[in-house]
């Protein structure tokens, strides 16, 4: 179903998935958090949806909104890409990388993992993400497209970045 929204057009893909629609859920949610609109992205998650994120406990969309002003406040020029890892009726697996820096221009990548579980109408109700994030150099980065913005379908994803 597609339901249209001021400030976006939304795809809904309700459990059970299959391969094609776990992938095309993992893929809207990559092009979701690369746009670094904390509104756009808390839309795909349930009013009560509860949140691990590395130590932090997060419950709420509005909570999560908050989240995600305040990390993309941090986190400058994020650019993500999201690899789906494994899925049944209503969960996804995800390994993901991103790029970004802090206010002294230290370029950071993050590598991570998270474990999604959704609701009947495909709202993810619960999140469990681990990242670890390494410091690199501005020349070691590895995603360059402009920013924000969606990752180009011919840019490589994780397979070909190791």
């Amino acid at each position: 179903m597609i339901t249209n929204n001021s400030t976006q057009l939304q795809t809904v893909i309700a459990p059970p998935f299959s391969l094609v629609t776990a992938l095309r859920k993992v893929r809207l949610a990559e092009d979701a958090w690369n746009s670094r609109d904390p509104k756009r992205v808390a839309l795909a998650y349930s009013e009560n949806s509860v949140w691990r994120n590395r130590s932090e406990l997060i419950t709420g969309r509005d909570a999560i909104r908050r989240f995600l002003a305040g990390k993309w406040d941090r986190e400058l020029d994020y650019r993500l890409v999201k690899e789906l890892w494994a899925f049944t009726d209503d969960r996804i697996a995800v390994r993901y990388q991103y790029e970004w820096h802090d206010a002294a221009s230290q370029w950071h990548r993050s590598y991570g993992n998270e474990l999604w579980q959704f609701d009947d109408s495909g709202l993810m109700c619960r999140r469990e993400a681990s990242i670890n994030d390494v410091n690199i150099l501005e020349t070691e980065r590895k995603f360059f497209w402009p920013a924000p913005g969606a990752r180009p379908t011919d840019h490589p994803g994780i397979p070909d970045l190791q």
